[in-house]
């Protein structure tokens, strides 16, 4: 496939909850509307932003497929698939039969057992090697536990071309993801994993983007993205990326995605802000600073 599919503003979905905590399937539909609609680039489906660790196995299966049901074709797919244990990641990667209708998968470094470096060659060639569409590395230190680092990002990009075709980077580390961008081979895609740091890292060289707030302002983040990624635009991009800087902390303060479920009931009253433990909502001094935030849709 064309990574070209997988550039600009991809947002990282949210999983809307009823009152009762079951999924809410109606507003989750609205919900991929409204980002169509508004213009983002792609979806990711079942990442940190979905909850799916407070997600069942079975749960994460039918979100899965709904979601390919309802947006399957509109828009392309990313799906959220990662974790600690190489062996039974192959064994859900072989057992969902639907895998080979997204787009690419993402596929977070592994957590809490804290592997080597070699560690982490091993695990993605492994999931390379098995996997029926390309895959997206995920490296997210604060949450991982773990970097990977360059040398390891650009020896997994080059020993697999067009199986390994680009990273989400959130390490939070300019200098790193800029190595990446000056090393990595041709198609290899660097989208940021951080919405405040998207606008700088597309200006290094970067492709885009895996956001949260595009899930509650699709059309004008993904309007700046496409600015930043046109060189002659710059100083426009960073008028607009400075539109977002109370937004980018906020939505973050009270933890993700919390922030943005606030914002989106806020929007959209009928998406419930409603979270799954351990998970809890934002403050009241939180959810009242967003409200003083609110952009024109």
């Amino acid at each position: 496939m064309s990574t070209e599919r997988l550039r600009g503003m991809g947002v990282a979905l949210t999983t809307p909850f009823r009152q009762d905590e079951t999924i809410d399937y109606d507003t989750l539909d609205s919900h991929i509307d409204y980002l169509i609609d508004g213009g983002a680039d792609f979806i990711v489906a079942l990442g940190t932003t979905a909850e799916t660790p407070t997600l069942t196995p079975g749960e994460k299966h039918e979100l899965a497929c709904h979601i390919l049901d309802y947006a399957g074709g509109r828009i392309p797919l990313v799906l959220g698939m990662g974790g600690n244990c190489t062996r039974a990641l192959l064994e859900e990667m072989a057992a969902f039969e639907r895998l080979g209708e997204f787009d690419a998968i993402l596929s977070v470094v592994p957590y809490y057992n804290k592997p080597t470096q070699e560690g982490l060659y091993r695990h993605f060639s492994a999931i390379a090697k098995a996997c029926p569409v390309p895959v997206i590395l995920y490296n997210i230190p604060g949450r991982s536990g773990v970097n990977m680092n360059v040398d390891t990002i650009i020896r997994l990009a080059r020993e697999n071309i067009g199986r390994i075709i680009g990273v989400k980077e959130a390490s939070g580390n300019m200098e790193q993801a800029q190595n990446v961008i000056t090393r990595r081979p041709d198609g290899f895609l660097v989208l940021s994993g951080d919405d405040s740091l998207a606008h700088t890292m597309i200006g290094a060289g970067g492709d885009g983007v895996i956001s949260v707030l595009g899930n509650a302002y699709p059309r004008q983040f993904t309007e700046m993205i496409h600015v930043s990624l046109d060189p002659e635009r710059h100083d426009e991009a960073t008028k607009m990326h400075q539109r977002f800087s109370a937004l980018y902390s906020l939505l973050f303060k009270d933890g993700n995605p919390a922030g943005v479920k606030a914002l989106l009931h806020q929007l959209f009253p009928s998406y419930c802000e409603v979270l799954r433990l351990p998970l809890v909502p934002v403050s009241d001094t939180t959810r009242r600073a967003l409200a003083g935030e609110h952009l024109e849709n």
